[in-house]
């Protein structure tokens, strides 16, 4: 059997995001798996050779590199469509949300929110039309679709009108990396991240949807009603600026307490492990997440969970496995800071029922509903 994978989010350099992370721990256990199988893995630019999982895996790099509306056309409905007219495989697979409409290949694709058709104000304005044209479209045509949560496949169900039938959940899970680290380790990662002081953190791009303006407002609420005994405290926020950050920069410039908050930019792999080991909470409150991996990797490193009572959030981070609040007020995140502050027997608490909450989790299974969605797609084709 041969499968054809888009594999565009694989990028050189070992940077990777959400969907990126999705796909690499995902295909690396299907690749694994399935010796049987030939995977044909598209690329849209030079490639890692890391990324080759194993010898029944097949590099293809099509052109144009796809980061931009206008190239998302030319890559999937032009390149993508000629390879799989040309080779036809049993199978298209595609990770990222984005597929071809110009081919009788059987698609699977993976959603992993539909945040912009709820919040379309967030993206571009060609990258808005793209997605409105072309993301309802794709989840119609695709024999078979592949949510992150279930928060998200009764999103595709509503939304687009398709069948729960069609639609299978497989799971974001944490890294093997991802683990609770002796005090002294945890020790040495406050002398370089924080000045030696304890330490909330938010991980994720800087981008709207992630709702720091709303976070930054509510530390310097917290740091300015909790007066000496919130003095030390400190805010790290570890990820790239991505798009529109605008205004989160200007709730920044506007905080009493600025001299407290540090942006690290983004961060290599080890040294985010130490970062969640080592911080006081992670604190992660976008207004609308498809699944938030870094839920699940903070409760895996052992760190307990501020995130949002909205959209996937509380089915991720597990019934009284976080602290939950209305990322819309920041008085409600900033009372969840205190509390998290002020209070270790809740803070244990919840160390100790995040790692409970982590038995849900498993690449391997999201691999397997991976795979059954493709023997369910050339059954249905």
């Amino acid at each position: 059997m041969h499968v054809a994978v888009n594999t565009r989010f694989l990028l050189p350099g070992g940077h990777l995001e959400g969907i990126g992370r999705f796909t690499y721990e995902t295909l690396s256990r299907l690749v694994a798996r399935h010796p049987e199988v030939t995977f044909h893995f598209l690329f849209d630019r030079a490639y890692d050779a890391r990324y080759l999982f194993g010898p029944n895996v097949v590099p293809h790099v099509l052109h144009p590199p796809a980061r931009h509306p206008l190239l998302f056309v030319a890559w999937f409905e032009g390149a993508v469509a000629r390879w799989l007219a040309r080779h036809r495989p049993a199978a298209f697979l595609s990770p990222d949300g984005f597929t071809t409409l110009r081919t009788t290949v059987p698609r699977v694709t993976v959603l992993h929110d539909l945040a912009f058709e709820h919040f379309p104000l967030d993206v571009g304005l060609l990258q808005r039309k793209y997605y409105h044209f072309f993301m309802p479209r794709f989840a119609r045509a695709s024999e078979q679709l592949v949510a992150v949560s279930e928060a998200t496949k009764a999103d595709i169900v509503q939304t687009y009108g398709i069948l729960p039938a069609k639609i299978s959940v497989a799971y974001n899970a944490p890294a093997a990396l991802f683990r609770p680290q002796p005090e002294a380790a945890q020790r040495e990662t406050r002398r370089r991240f924080s000045h030696g002081q304890s330490y909330f953190l938010f991980v994720g791009a800087l981008q709207p949807r992630k709702n720091l303006g709303n976070l930054l407002r509510a530390f310097d609420a917290f740091k300015t009603a909790g007066g000496p005994a919130a003095a030390s405290a400190q805010l790290l926020i570890v990820g790239r600026k991505a798009w529109k950050a605008g205004p989160i920069l200007d709730a920044y410039q506007r905080m009493r307490h600025q001299t407290a908050v540090h942006f690290t930019g983004r961060v290599a792999d080890a040294e985010l492990a130490d970062l969640y080991a080592a911080a006081r909470a992670t604190v992660y409150v976008p207004y609308f997440e498809g699944f938030g991996i870094p839920i699940v990797e903070a409760q895996a490193s052992g760190c307990p969970v501020l995130t949002a009572n909205v959209s996937s959030m509380p089915e991720v981070a597990g019934e009284g496995a976080a602290l939950f609040v209305d990322p819309h007020t920041p008085d409600s995140i900033a009372a969840g800071l205190a509390r998290l502050w002020h209070e270790e027997d809740l803070r244990q608490q919840l160390v100790v029922r995040g790692h409970e909450n982590l038995a849900r989790f498993s690449w391997e299974r999201s691999a397997a509903v991976l795979w059954q969605a493709v023997l369910a797609a050339q059954l249905k084709a």
